[in-house]
């Protein structure tokens, strides 16, 4: 929920903000509210309540109560944990560890459980069936756009990775119907990597976000949304390094999906690749 809260932050009014704060603060307390109390109780109407509640992804206020509940329940049964996630100057290192251990779990289960696993099946299928796969991504969002590239050409499609924006652009002109383009940007609103997915979209190629803003302008040129989160930024920590570990999990379900709908292709491929690689990892 806090992960939920904080991804969609920059896309929500205040009186909404407050709200979803709210709920994600106090889920025990809100759980037991009607949606005019929790209207009263944060200063919005009843109409703020249910839209906040539809964009965290329940169909209606009562929804959001339930889940609440649940959560509420299970902070109450668990052990608290151990570790937060500030991470300061002069924390020893095996703090450290154990700090960034615990916000890379929860990062991994918030992105999850906030998985939409339609819009990741059309994605699958789409990459499975692509003629040509084009992935956009800068700084650290083009080492998972590589690692996602690497991947898939181990298993025999033709994929490539672009970290350049020029060429990136170059490239999309080229793309078609059939054709798939994904676009890798926590903020959403990274221009070079909004421009060549904008030229693939309009060239008429399948194009994917992976994105951890849904509401984002990158997601006005995407056919398929796959939503990450991301630990919370610090200044030790830029959103950056945090939300890379979000999106290899998405790359690794895409991947993985891939492989199965194409076994039959993919399964020979991999074992090439692995064959022709053995012996650079032979010890001489």
């Amino acid at each position: 929920m806090r992960a939920r809260v904080r991804g969609l932050g920059p896309t929500m009014t205040r009186s909404v903000q407050a709200v979803a704060e709210a709920a994600a603060s106090d889920p025990a307390g809100c759980s037991r509210l009607t949606v005019s109390a929790l209207a009263a109780r944060t200063g919005t109407s009843e109409a703020t309540v249910v839209r906040t509640a539809r964009l965290l992804g329940y169909p209606g206020y009562r929804d959001l109560r339930l889940a609440l509940a649940a959560l509420a329940a299970q902070q109450e049964s668990g052990a608290a944990p151990a570790v937060t996630v500030d991470i300061a100057v002069d924390d020893p290192l095996a703090e450290v560890v154990a700090k960034l251990a615990h916000e890379e779990a929860q990062t991994l289960a918030d992105t999850a459980a906030g998985l939409d696993l339609a819009q990741l099946a059309t994605a699958v299928t789409a990459l499975a069936t692509a003629r040509r796969i084009d992935i956009y991504g800068i700084g650290a969002s083009a080492l998972v756009g590589q690692d996602l590239a690497q991947k898939l050409l181990r298993i025999g499609l033709i994929a490539h990775a672009h970290s350049d924006p020029h060429l990136a652009v170059t490239n999309a002109v080229q793309l078609r119907p059939g054709d798939v383009a994904v676009a890798i940007t926590h903020s959403g609103s990274t221009g070079d990597v909004i421009e060549p997915l904008r030229t693939a979209f309009e060239r008429g190629a399948t194009t994917v976000a992976l994105t951890g803003r849904p509401n984002a302008p990158v997601a006005h040129y995407a056919d398929v949304v796959l939503t990450t989160s991301a630990a919370r930024e610090t200044q030790l920590r830029p959103a950056a390094m945090s939300s890379r570990t979000s999106q290899l999990l998405v790359v690794d379900c895409l991947f993985v999906g891939v492989a199965q709908q194409t076994y039959e292709t993919a399964a020979p491929a991999l074992a090439a690749s692995y064959e022709a690689l053995a012996h650079r990892h032979t010890a001489r």
